[in-house]
């Protein structure tokens, strides 16, 4: 198996790969709605965001609510926001015969499924997927603060839970691989809510279990602030760790492994949408600079980058990690023609 930090010290600059997919709505006029619901639309705002940027790889469009929505709990979908599951359906571990489907057989992961595919066979750099991982998957089928207070009230049923996400999980992630991931990053929002002590009786060990399932690349994402999580997510075997703006990146590299690379960690908002490109080309820099010495380094985004997000700040982060000076970067005409006749192809 290619391990990540082989591919980052042989890069020979900082890689750098920005958590984008929004932001490429910018690019064809689709909506996000759009772009989780069909397969070709997705890939093409894929494709386009390759060919505008170069990064030394992309993922496809982040959705915490995949999992959820194929296993039917109720779902609601706006035209220009995130998913959001409106209804939790487990509240004791009988509750968890309900849910029969064949997660596969579900239109929108087939949508991702296909996205992945296409970019495996179109796109020529380090292809990424998302799954929910298994805790965050818990709070959507069960309300976040009561499986939060599972942990310490009713661990019998928050461990049954975790393990039915855990196969649910695995199920998903291996398909994206068989489509052709390089990398799966394992979405764990809800974790930050636990201690140390809790990460590891809880979500750690199901992690650990999605992890050694796969062959490709794992990516532990877990937002907020995660400084106190750092060793119990090193202890889950992800060969990366990717963290949020509140935490210090130089001084968590300190605590990594060399083996293990470190991601982030610009502000997705404060710095990405709300900066001049200059200044995000100082920002990157700044953080670059930080950072030196550390090999197992890759520049990226603290989360998904919000759709709104200025064109012209992606240039900046990349061309902050190339060593170019700001604006190098240029942008690349859309080709639909060329699009459209690969997914004629296909």
């Amino acid at each position: 198996m290619t391990r990540l930090i082989d591919i980052v010290k042989g890069c020979g600059r900082p890689m750098v790969i920005p958590l984008m997919g929004f932001p490429g709505i910018q690019l064809n006029g689709s909506s996000l709605k759009q772009n989780t619901f069909n397969w070709g639309t997705q890939f093409s705002t894929i494709f386009a965001l390759q060919r505008r940027f170069h990064p030394d790889g992309i993922f496809f469009f982040m959705d915490l609510s995949v999992e959820a929505s194929a296993l039917g709990l109720p779902v609601r979908f706006p035209l220009d926001e995130s998913p959001s599951v409106e209804q939790h359906l487990v509240s004791t571990a009988s509750d968890l015969s309900k849910f029969t489907n064949d997660i596969l057989s579900d239109g929108r992961v087939a949508v991702f499924v296909e996205t992945m595919r296409l970019m495996s066979r179109y796109v020529d750099t380090l292809k990424g997927g998302y799954v929910i991982g298994p805790f965050s998957l818990a709070g959507l089928l069960m309300g976040a603060s009561d499986a939060a207070l599972a942990s310490v009230e009713d661990e019998v049923l928050l461990h049954a839970v975790l393990r039915f996400c855990s196969g649910v999980i695995s199920r998903y992630a291996r398909a994206l691989q068989r489509a052709g991931a390089d990398m799966i990053a394992i979405l764990e929002p809800s974790a930050c809510l636990l201690s140390p002590r809790l990460f590891r009786a809880f979500p750690q060990r199901y992690l650990q279990e999605i992890i050694e399932t796969l062959d490709c690349v794992s990516i532990l994402h877990v937002c907020g602030q995660t400084t106190n999580l750092i060793e119990p997510m090193l202890e889950t075997g992800a060969q990366a760790l990717s963290l949020d703006s509140m935490v210090n990146l130089p001084e968590i590299v300190k605590r990594m492994p060399e083996d293990v690379v470190l991601m982030g960690n610009l502000d997705s908002v404060r710095v990405m949408c709300q900066q001049s490109p200059n200044q995000v080309y100082a920002s990157a820099q700044e953080l670059i600079t930080a950072m030196q010495g550390h090999p197992n380094f890759i520049l990226s985004s603290a989360c998904d980058l919000p759709a709104e997000t200025p064109l012209e700040n992606i240039h900046a982060m990349i061309d902050a990690a190339h060593g170019h000076a700001p604006g190098h970067t240029m942008p690349a005409d859309l080709e639909h023609d060329e699009i459209a006749t690969m997914l004629e192809a296909d």
